[in-house]
């Protein structure tokens, strides 16, 4: 049963991070701990896919004799595209609550909706 649990162990960092981010999104009212709480969701979901991606007993895929089987590249360059997609995102979302705060003078959801009636 011990074994079973550490050899499961990343998928429960990533359980506990998704579930850490979508509290921080949702229960939040402060807009940049929102961007913060996205971030930690998106890391766990590369996490994730990083994980499926292991093979036991494969290698890089350089094709030489004797190697049986291959780790397949294509989850690792999707999470790399999905990296800089994520900075992207981040960066966007920072510059919006930027205007923001240069137009209520807050980053406070309830704040803005307030000044905003």
């Amino acid at each position: 049963m011990l074994t079973t649990t550490l050899g499961l162990f990343n998928y429960w960092i990533v359980i506990v991070l998704m579930m850490l981010g979508l509290y921080a999104v949702i229960a939040s009212r402060n807009l940049i701990k929102k961007i913060i709480g996205l971030n930690i969701f998106q890391t766990s979901v590369f996490i994730f896919y990083i994980s499926m991606a292991k093979l036991e007993g494969g290698t890089a895929p350089i094709l030489a004799e004797g190697i049986p089987h291959y780790a397949n590249p294509l989850p690792h360059v999707l999470i790399l595209t999905a990296i800089v997609v994520s900075v992207a995102t981040t960066a966007l979302g920072l510059a919006l609550i930027l205007r923001i705060r240069e137009a209520y003078d807050s980053v406070e959801e309830d704040e803005i909706q307030r000044l905003d009636e």
